[in-house]
């Protein structure tokens, strides 16, 4: 399809850059003047020209999108997580995220759309909710009660586009298993096994459908009637099943960043640092030197104080006394992280060629943050000494 005959304007997919988000940006890239996918990770293929990418971690609340609503048309998002395993085996940082991004995030989302979508002009949207969320789901519950929640803000809300007057609609999307993403094992996007299912999807949204269930007749019309024949047990048996199928993952999905500094005469560029670190990882762990010996220099803010300023910061989530050596924190099993942040002024040291060689077979990955202009500790620190008169 050529540009002059693309017959919608801007559409935003928030969770674009994999799976079926990503499969949906290639679709409407042949039908939008523009695209623009919000995700936490960079795409997962190669974007034709109109698709544009921003990384944002739902984690740390949700992009401003006040400049976007009057001039988009089409608003997508896909972004979400789960995984099947047993209630306790969830952490409470992990059960905080889920509902973070499943449920919060995508209100949030919503609520700043919503006006554009009241409006008697044409927009249009799609959500995606979970077959989960429809019916008992054993094994995967913080995850089906984090949907649960999205099936019912979606339901009511069309109620209240349709009795204000306008056609617009809000698709509440419930698959059940999405063959060709991570979430049902695959390491990878496989957009060949999603076009159809994209495809579908933004059909039913354009019709101002409200809620879309792939393979309903074939699946899940039957699935849906048992559960509420009997939901006790159809919930036994689904308990079951999952157990039996060898589909748990009890492991936490909550990947864990940790970086070490002074963080004295706190300043926008430590808060820059925490941000950027927090975009990388679910949980954030920040270890604050007693002083600044290391340096050979002696830090203004006593110890307590730097701990309890970090500690407020939204971005971080716990705080610790950081140890000489930042793989000891992990050697020593205080914090089990899966990044270590530190600046581009590191890479290539004695310290950190050992550090990556040590967490070569781990799964940790080492991300060097170039430093960028503005304030620093040290200028801070040089003014104050010559206004007291110390240089």
């Amino acid at each position: 399809m050529s540009e002059k005959q693309k017959k919608y304007g801007k559409a935003i997919v928030i969770g674009g850059g994999n799976g079926i988000g990503l499969a949906i940006v290639m679709e409407l890239s042949s039908i939008c003047e523009s695209v623009s996918i919000v995700d936490r990770t960079e795409p997962g293929a190669a974007l034709p020209a109109n698709v544009t990418s921003s990384r944002f971690n739902l984690l740390n609340g949700v992009p401003d999108f006040s400049a976007q609503t009057e001039d988009t048309d089409i608003l997508v998002i896909t972004a979400g997580f789960g995984r099947i395993a047993p209630f306790q085996t969830f952490t409470q940082a992990e059960i905080e995220n889920v509902f973070r991004v499943n449920t919060i995030a995508l209100t949030k989302v919503i609520n700043q759309f919503y006006a554009r979508m009241m409006q008697k002009r044409p927009f249009y949207c799609a959500v995606m909710g979970s077959i989960a969320g429809l019916i008992s789901s054993p094994m995967i519950s913080l995850y089906s009660a984090s949907k649960a929640a999205i099936c019912r803000l979606v339901e009511g809300l069309n109620i209240e586009l349709e009795s204000a007057g306008t056609d617009n609609r809000i698709l509440d999307v419930a698959p059940g298993s999405i063959k060709g993403t991570r979430f049902t094992g695959s390491d990878r996007t496989d957009l060949s096994q999603l076009e159809t299912l994209a495809s579908d999807i933004i059909s039913n949204m354009l019709s101002r459908q409200t809620v879309y269930i792939p393979d309903y007749e074939t699946i899940y019309k039957g699935v849906i009637a048992r559960y509420h024949a009997d939901p006790h047990a159809f919930g036994i048996q689904s308990c079951r099943y999952k157990i039996e199928g060898g589909r748990m993952n009890e492991h936490p999905q909550v990947r864990v960043g940790y970086l070490s500094g002074t963080f004295d005469l706190f300043h926008v560029g430590h808060l820059n640092l925490l941000r950027r670190a927090k975009e990388y990882c679910d949980y954030l762990v920040v270890g604050v030197h007693r002083d600044a010996s290391h340096k050979g220099k002696q830090a203004f803010i006593p110890f307590e104080e730097r701990c309890e300023i970090v500690r407020n910061v939204r971005f971080v989530d716990q705080v610790i006394p950081s140890l000489p050596e930042d793989d000891e924190v992990y050697r020593s099993g205080i914090v089990k992280y899966d990044y270590l942040f530190v600046g581009s002024d590191y890479k290539g040291t004695e310290r950190f060629n050992r550090y990556e060689e040590y967490f070569s077979d781990k799964g940790v990955r080492i991300i060097y943050f170039p430093y960028t202009d503005g304030t620093s500790s040290t200028q801070l620190r040089d003014a104050l000494e010559s206004a007291s008169g110390k240089k």
